[in-house]
């Protein structure tokens, strides 16, 4: 079987794979404030489906699966789809991106299912700006999600922060703070325009440089590292002598798409090789022949482009491409 390397020589060996677009929470970054329409529930791909789309992925070297949404916890059963991605020969990385709302009562069957490790999305350890940024939902929750997944022992934990200017810039020294004093690791994320380019995005947008000054103010000493399991394009750090660490992901202000080894598949069932340009591809028609699936995903290879040109949205220069008109909860980021 060919490798799944694209026309600029990147060797793909990671998809991320949606399982549906709803979710209990409203982020403003993530969802407009009256919220979405959802697909409708016939049009997803059922767990089978799935199985059967990374069956074909993991013979072209597809090695890691991440299950996203949407919140993926909202799905029921989300236990059957990870056994049947954890079988898959070649198979041995299976993570799952979470807010963490649902995540207690579920971490243990998880785990026992085959899950490795999960990402918790944390933008603030405040109650009330976590109801302002997530509209809805309780940080307590959250908590209790990742205490649960520690005890579970789904590790490395990975807590996600979207810094937001002029919302939660000023706890970032709490987020570093955390990972000096807990075994963990924080990623500071950039706000991304994806699904919308509106002036939300450019007054909230923050580079990441931001973090490292505030850790430079505080007087951490820090030191680059490489980072806990499934970093990805994350920049890593730690401060020295801290129990956890914290990275970087910073897809606007230092993009990583040369280094992009990553698919995405989305609940209603397209392949999208790039997360933020409208290009993608319907595997529905392909289900049942392993050959035309396997196919779609090296078709995939050759209209994958070079980078995404988000910095040059930010910048109000001229695009290449088109890009999505699909919300992050609706791609599965």
């Amino acid at each position: 079987m060919p490798d799944l390397i694209d026309r600029f020589g990147r060797k793909h060996t990671y998809l991320r794979i949606s399982v549906t677009d709803r979710c209990n929470l409203r982020c403003l970054y993530c969802m407009p404030e009256e919220g979405m329409v959802f697909m409708e529930q016939e049009k997803l791909l059922s767990y089978s489906q799935i199985i059967e789309v990374a069956a074909s992925a993991a013979k072209l070297g597809i090695r890691k699966f991440r299950i996203t949404g949407g919140e993926p916890l909202v799905r029921p059963g989300l236990e059957e789809l990870i056994a049947g991605l954890s079988a898959l020969p070649g198979v041995d990385d299976i993570s799952l991106t979470t807010n963490g709302l649902l995540l207690a009562p579920q971490a243990a069957k998880l785990k026992q299912a085959g899950l490795k490790r999960v990402n918790i999305s944390l933008d603030t350890m405040d109650s009330a700006r976590f109801k302002f940024i997530a509209r809805r939902g309780n940080l307590d929750k959250v908590w209790e999600g990742i205490e649960a997944a520690v005890e579970a022992g789904l590790n490395p934990i990975k807590l996600n922060c979207v810094l937001l200017k002029g919302i939660n810039e000023d706890e970032i020294g709490r987020f570093l703070k955390l990972s000096m004093e807990q075994p963990m690791h924080i990623r500071f994320i950039e706000y991304m325009p994806i699904g919308h380019d509106d002036d939300g995005w450019r007054k909230h947008y923050l580079p990441l440089s931001r973090v490292l000054e505030e850790a430079a103010r505080l007087g951490y000493e820090l030191v680059q590292e490489e980072g806990p399991m499934g970093s990805g394009p994350s920049e890593n750090w730690k401060i020295v002598g801290g129990a956890g660490s914290f990275g970087l992901i910073h897809p606007i202000s230092e993009h990583f798409c040369k280094s992009c080894n990553r698919l995405r598949l989305t609940a209603d069932g397209h392949i999208k090789p790039c997360l933020y340009w409208v290009d993608e591809l319907n595997v529905k028609p392909a289900l049942g022949s392993p050959e035309a699936m396997e196919q779609l995903f090296l078709k995939a290879m050759d209209i994958k482009p070079e980078n995404h040109e988000m910095a040059a949205l930010l910048a109000g220069d001229k695009q290449s491409h088109v890009p999505t008109e699909r919300r992050m909860s609706q791609i599965g980021g």
